[in-house]
Protein backbone atom coordinates (compact mmCIF):
# COMPACT_ATOMS: atom_id res chain seq x y z
CA UNK A 1 0.00 0.00 0.00
CA UNK A 2 1.11 3.35 -1.08
CA UNK A 3 1.49 5.89 1.62
CA UNK A 4 -1.91 7.43 2.56
CA UNK A 5 -0.17 11.54 1.73
CA UNK A 6 3.21 11.97 0.23
CA UNK A 7 6.17 13.21 1.96
CA UNK A 8 5.54 16.85 2.69
CA UNK A 9 2.02 16.89 2.56
CA UNK A 10 -0.16 17.19 4.91
CA UNK A 11 -3.74 15.47 6.04
CA UNK A 12 -6.41 17.93 7.04
CA UNK A 13 -9.71 17.66 8.76
CA UNK A 14 -12.64 20.60 8.31
CA UNK A 15 -15.00 20.10 11.18
CA UNK A 16 -13.14 18.56 14.34
CA UNK A 17 -16.31 17.49 15.82
CA UNK A 18 -16.76 14.01 17.29
CA UNK A 19 -16.41 11.84 13.70
CA UNK A 20 -13.76 14.06 12.28
CA UNK A 21 -11.85 13.23 15.79
CA UNK A 22 -12.61 9.65 15.79
CA UNK A 23 -11.35 9.63 12.11
CA UNK A 24 -8.13 10.93 12.87
CA UNK A 25 -7.45 9.02 16.17
CA UNK A 26 -8.14 5.60 14.06
CA UNK A 27 -5.27 7.08 11.29
CA UNK A 28 -2.84 8.02 14.24
CA UNK A 29 -3.58 4.49 16.11
CA UNK A 30 -3.26 2.55 13.07
CA UNK A 31 0.50 4.89 11.76
CA UNK A 32 -1.44 5.75 8.56
CA UNK A 33 -0.32 8.54 9.09
CA UNK A 34 1.97 11.16 12.28
CA UNK A 35 0.67 13.34 14.11
CA UNK A 36 2.72 16.47 12.46
CA UNK A 37 1.54 15.49 8.83
CA UNK A 38 -1.94 16.79 10.47
CA UNK A 39 -4.09 19.78 11.20
CA UNK A 40 -7.40 20.10 11.56
CA UNK A 41 -10.48 22.79 11.97
CA UNK A 42 -13.21 23.54 14.32
CA UNK A 43 -16.27 26.81 14.21
CA UNK A 44 -14.99 27.91 17.32
CA UNK A 45 -11.43 28.94 19.41
CA UNK A 46 -13.20 26.70 22.33
CA UNK A 47 -13.93 23.92 20.55
CA UNK A 48 -10.49 23.96 18.85
CA UNK A 49 -8.36 24.00 22.09
CA UNK A 50 -10.63 20.94 23.13
CA UNK A 51 -9.85 19.40 20.00
CA UNK A 52 -5.92 20.26 19.77
CA UNK A 53 -5.66 18.52 23.40
CA UNK A 54 -7.75 15.41 22.51
CA UNK A 55 -5.57 15.42 19.42
CA UNK A 56 -2.36 16.36 19.95
CA UNK A 57 -2.13 18.64 16.35
CA UNK A 58 -2.97 22.09 15.42
CA UNK A 59 -6.91 22.99 15.45
CA UNK A 60 -7.67 26.35 14.30
CA UNK A 61 -10.78 28.18 13.13
CA UNK A 62 -9.38 29.22 10.20
CA UNK A 63 -7.93 26.27 8.07
CA UNK A 64 -6.92 28.44 4.28
CA UNK A 65 -3.51 28.89 5.29
CA UNK A 66 -3.13 24.44 5.58
CA UNK A 67 -5.04 24.52 2.35
CA UNK A 68 -1.84 24.73 0.00
CA UNK A 69 0.09 21.94 1.46
CA UNK A 70 -2.87 19.37 1.94
CA UNK A 71 -2.95 16.20 -0.41
CA UNK A 72 -6.01 15.02 1.48
CA UNK A 73 -8.65 17.18 3.56
CA UNK A 74 -11.68 15.45 4.92
CA UNK A 75 -14.65 17.48 5.44
CA UNK A 76 -16.84 16.43 8.35
CA UNK A 77 -19.06 19.11 9.06
CA UNK A 78 -22.98 19.90 8.52
CA UNK A 79 -24.76 19.81 5.56
CA UNK A 80 -25.79 23.05 5.38
CA UNK A 81 -22.00 24.23 5.83
CA UNK A 82 -21.30 22.57 2.08
CA UNK A 83 -21.38 25.93 0.45
CA UNK A 84 -19.23 27.91 2.59
CA UNK A 85 -16.69 25.21 3.05
CA UNK A 86 -16.39 25.55 -0.47
CA UNK A 87 -15.84 29.09 -1.16
CA UNK A 88 -13.14 28.88 1.61
CA UNK A 89 -11.69 25.98 -0.45
CA UNK A 90 -11.33 28.05 -3.77
CA UNK A 91 -10.37 31.13 -1.53
CA UNK A 92 -7.35 29.01 0.23
CA UNK A 93 -6.52 28.42 -4.10
CA UNK A 94 -6.84 24.40 -3.13
CA UNK A 95 -4.29 22.21 -5.58
CA UNK A 96 -5.95 20.62 -8.30
CA UNK A 97 -4.44 17.03 -6.85
CA UNK A 98 -6.01 17.27 -3.29
CA UNK A 99 -8.43 14.56 -2.76
CA UNK A 100 -11.60 15.79 -1.00
CA UNK A 101 -13.39 13.59 0.94
CA UNK A 102 -17.18 14.67 2.27
CA UNK A 103 -19.04 12.84 5.17
CA UNK A 104 -21.61 15.30 5.19
CA UNK A 105 -25.22 13.30 4.79
CA UNK A 106 -27.31 14.30 1.94
CA UNK A 107 -24.90 16.51 -0.38
CA UNK A 108 -24.20 14.43 -3.43
CA UNK A 109 -20.67 14.57 -5.69
CA UNK A 110 -22.83 16.75 -8.51
CA UNK A 111 -23.53 18.97 -5.41
CA UNK A 112 -20.14 19.06 -4.13
CA UNK A 113 -18.36 19.19 -7.53
CA UNK A 114 -20.75 21.90 -8.59
CA UNK A 115 -19.90 24.24 -5.21
CA UNK A 116 -16.03 23.81 -5.60
CA UNK A 117 -16.28 24.28 -9.68
CA UNK A 118 -12.81 22.48 -9.69
CA UNK A 119 -11.68 19.05 -11.20
CA UNK A 120 -10.58 17.85 -7.82
CA UNK A 121 -11.06 14.30 -6.66
CA UNK A 122 -13.96 13.65 -4.33
CA UNK A 123 -14.93 10.90 -2.62
CA UNK A 124 -18.02 10.71 -1.03
CA UNK A 125 -18.57 8.91 2.17
CA UNK A 126 -21.05 7.88 4.98
CA UNK A 127 -19.50 6.70 8.01
CA UNK A 128 -21.83 5.90 11.77
CA UNK A 129 -21.01 6.65 14.84
CA UNK A 130 -19.66 2.90 16.03
CA UNK A 131 -16.04 4.27 14.34
CA UNK A 132 -15.72 5.81 17.86
CA UNK A 133 -15.22 2.08 18.94
CA UNK A 134 -13.29 0.91 15.90
CA UNK A 135 -17.10 -1.00 14.87
CA UNK A 136 -17.72 1.74 11.91
CA UNK A 137 -19.59 0.42 8.77
CA UNK A 138 -18.92 3.48 6.14
CA UNK A 139 -20.02 3.09 2.20
CA UNK A 140 -17.38 4.81 -0.06
CA UNK A 141 -18.40 6.26 -3.86
CA UNK A 142 -16.25 7.93 -6.29
CA UNK A 143 -16.39 11.28 -7.73
CA UNK A 144 -16.10 12.29 -11.70
CA UNK A 145 -12.34 12.54 -10.99
CA UNK A 146 -11.76 9.51 -8.61
CA UNK A 147 -9.53 7.11 -9.66
CA UNK A 148 -8.81 3.49 -7.81
CA UNK A 149 -6.44 5.04 -6.35
CA UNK A 150 -8.57 7.79 -4.58
CA UNK A 151 -11.08 5.07 -3.24
CA UNK A 152 -8.03 2.52 -1.81
CA UNK A 153 -6.85 5.46 -0.06
CA UNK A 154 -10.51 6.55 1.17
CA UNK A 155 -10.93 2.86 1.84
CA UNK A 156 -7.90 2.97 4.03
CA UNK A 157 -8.95 5.87 6.25
CA UNK A 158 -12.68 4.13 7.62
CA UNK A 159 -11.08 0.80 7.96
CA UNK A 160 -8.77 2.40 10.54
CA UNK A 161 -12.05 2.88 12.34
CA UNK A 162 -14.15 -0.23 11.03
CA UNK A 163 -15.07 -1.49 7.77
CA UNK A 164 -15.78 0.04 4.41
CA UNK A 165 -17.84 -1.01 1.33
CA UNK A 166 -17.85 0.76 -2.48
CA UNK A 167 -21.56 1.35 -3.46
CA UNK A 168 -22.97 3.26 -6.02
CA UNK A 169 -24.39 7.11 -4.95
CA UNK A 170 -27.94 5.98 -5.24
CA UNK A 171 -27.96 3.85 -2.52
CA UNK A 172 -26.50 6.79 -0.12
CA UNK A 173 -29.49 8.23 0.79
CA UNK A 174 -30.84 4.62 2.28
CA UNK A 175 -27.57 3.74 3.78
CA UNK A 176 -27.88 6.87 5.73
CA UNK A 177 -30.93 6.01 7.15
CA UNK A 178 -30.09 2.71 7.63
CA UNK A 179 -26.58 2.38 9.02
CA UNK A 180 -25.64 5.98 9.53
CA UNK A 181 -29.24 6.71 11.93
CA UNK A 182 -29.12 2.72 12.58
CA UNK A 183 -27.18 2.89 15.73
CA UNK A 184 -29.95 5.40 17.29
CA UNK A 185 -32.70 2.40 16.35
CA UNK A 186 -30.39 0.27 17.92
CA UNK A 187 -30.05 1.70 21.21
CA UNK A 188 -33.72 2.81 21.77
CA UNK A 189 -34.62 -1.19 21.45
CA UNK A 190 -31.88 -1.60 23.80
CA UNK A 191 -33.44 0.66 26.07
CA UNK A 192 -36.71 -0.85 25.72
CA UNK A 193 -35.51 -4.10 26.54
CA UNK A 194 -33.10 -2.90 29.74
CA UNK A 195 -36.06 -1.05 30.77
CA UNK A 196 -38.30 -4.34 30.49
CA UNK A 197 -35.69 -6.01 32.63
CA UNK A 198 -36.07 -3.69 35.04
CA UNK A 199 -40.36 -4.30 34.56
CA UNK A 200 -39.10 -8.09 35.47
CA UNK A 201 -37.70 -7.37 38.76
CA UNK A 202 -33.81 -6.93 37.42
CA UNK A 203 -31.32 -4.26 38.21
CA UNK A 204 -30.94 -1.90 35.88
CA UNK A 205 -26.65 -2.49 35.31
CA UNK A 206 -27.28 -5.91 35.15
CA UNK A 207 -30.16 -5.51 32.51
CA UNK A 208 -27.77 -3.30 30.69
CA UNK A 209 -24.97 -5.04 30.44
CA UNK A 210 -27.00 -8.37 29.23
CA UNK A 211 -28.98 -6.49 26.75
CA UNK A 212 -25.66 -4.79 25.14
CA UNK A 213 -23.85 -8.13 24.86
CA UNK A 214 -26.82 -10.54 23.65
CA UNK A 215 -27.13 -7.30 20.97
CA UNK A 216 -22.87 -7.89 20.48
CA UNK A 217 -23.19 -11.84 20.42
CA UNK A 218 -26.12 -11.77 17.76
CA UNK A 219 -24.56 -9.02 15.48
CA UNK A 220 -21.69 -11.49 15.91
CA UNK A 221 -23.94 -14.73 15.00
CA UNK A 222 -25.03 -13.38 11.76
CA UNK A 223 -21.49 -12.28 10.34
CA UNK A 224 -19.75 -15.44 11.46
CA UNK A 225 -22.14 -17.99 10.59
CA UNK A 226 -23.52 -15.77 7.09
CA UNK A 227 -26.87 -17.74 8.09
CA UNK A 228 -30.23 -15.65 6.84
CA UNK A 229 -30.99 -13.64 10.80
CA UNK A 230 -34.51 -16.03 10.42
CA UNK A 231 -32.66 -19.24 10.51
CA UNK A 232 -31.01 -18.19 13.65
CA UNK A 233 -34.00 -17.15 15.07
CA UNK A 234 -35.41 -20.37 14.45
CA UNK A 235 -33.03 -22.19 16.63
CA UNK A 236 -33.69 -20.01 19.36
CA UNK A 237 -37.30 -20.74 19.21
CA UNK A 238 -38.34 -24.23 21.07
CA UNK A 239 -42.18 -25.65 20.52
CA UNK A 240 -44.04 -24.36 23.34
CA UNK A 241 -41.09 -22.37 24.62
CA UNK A 242 -41.14 -18.65 26.01
CA UNK A 243 -39.11 -17.31 22.70
CA UNK A 244 -42.09 -18.17 20.43
CA UNK A 245 -44.72 -16.18 23.10
CA UNK A 246 -42.28 -13.03 23.27
CA UNK A 247 -42.32 -13.43 19.13
CA UNK A 248 -45.76 -13.59 18.96
CA UNK A 249 -46.26 -10.13 21.30
CA UNK A 250 -43.61 -8.48 19.09
CA UNK A 251 -45.42 -9.33 15.66
CA UNK A 252 -48.61 -8.29 17.42
CA UNK A 253 -46.87 -5.02 17.72
CA UNK A 254 -46.39 -4.78 14.01
CA UNK A 255 -42.60 -4.34 14.91
CA UNK A 256 -41.14 -5.39 11.64
CA UNK A 257 -43.62 -2.24 9.58
CA UNK A 258 -42.64 0.20 12.30
CA UNK A 259 -39.35 -0.78 11.90
CA UNK A 260 -39.30 -0.30 7.86
CA UNK A 261 -41.50 2.69 8.06
CA UNK A 262 -38.69 3.84 10.27
CA UNK A 263 -36.19 3.98 7.76
CA UNK A 264 -38.61 5.14 4.71
CA UNK A 265 -39.06 8.60 6.87
CA UNK A 266 -35.24 8.39 7.70
CA UNK A 267 -34.24 7.87 3.78
CA UNK A 268 -36.75 10.60 2.88
CA UNK A 269 -35.29 13.12 5.21
CA UNK A 270 -32.02 12.12 4.07
CA UNK A 271 -32.56 13.14 0.58
CA UNK A 272 -33.36 16.87 1.99
CA UNK A 273 -30.15 17.55 3.61
CA UNK A 274 -28.08 18.71 0.83
CA UNK A 275 -30.87 21.26 0.30
CA UNK A 276 -29.75 23.57 2.54
CA UNK A 277 -30.70 25.03 6.24
CA UNK A 278 -33.85 23.99 7.76
CA UNK A 279 -34.07 20.46 6.06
Amino acid sequence: MKQLIAEGETLGVIGAGVMGRTLLHGLFDSGAIARKQAWASAKSQVSCDAASQDLGIAVTTDFKSHVSDSGLILICVKPKQAASVAAALKEAKLRPKTLLISIMAGVTIPQLESALGTANPWVRAMPNTPCVVREGMTVICPGTHASEHHMARAQRIFEAVGQCLPVDEGYFNAITALSGSGPAYQYLIMEAFADAGVRVGLPRQLALKLVAQTAVGAARMVQATGRHPAALRDDVTTPAGCTIGGLLMLEDGKIRSVLARAIEEATKIAGDLGAGPGR
